[in-house]
């Protein structure tokens, strides 16, 4: 079920819909704030649109090189496990079901 939950991002705030825990809504704020908050510091952003642009692509880019490395991590740990039932196969072929 969705619950309403108040944040405030940027000095505005909002109402959100979420079937997210509220603590959960409210941690995502925060993180949003933090970002916007690394981007005001590290340039010389003070416009509110482009601060929210520079701080979401550099959300973007973070998701985008743990989805990547979660990807590479996954086909790492698919090989390996074909490595093993393979080696498993080998060693202990009478264990395999008969083919008829």
């Amino acid at each position: 079920m969705k619950q309403a939950v108040q944040v405030t991002v940027l000095g505005q705030q909002y109402t959100i819909r979420s079937a997210m825990a509220p603590e959960q809504v409210c941690r995502v704020a925060d993180f949003v704030n933090e970002k916007i908050a690394e981007v005001v510091a590290a340039s010389r952003a003070v416009d509110t649109l482009n601060t929210a642009v520079l701080a979401l692509l550099n959300v973007g880019e973070a998701y985008l090189r743990l989805r990547d490395a979660s990807q590479v991590n996954d086909e790492a740990l698919t090989s390996q496990l074909q490595d093993l039932v393979a080696r498993l196969e080998a060693a202990c072929p009478e264990s395999l079901p008969q083919e008829k």
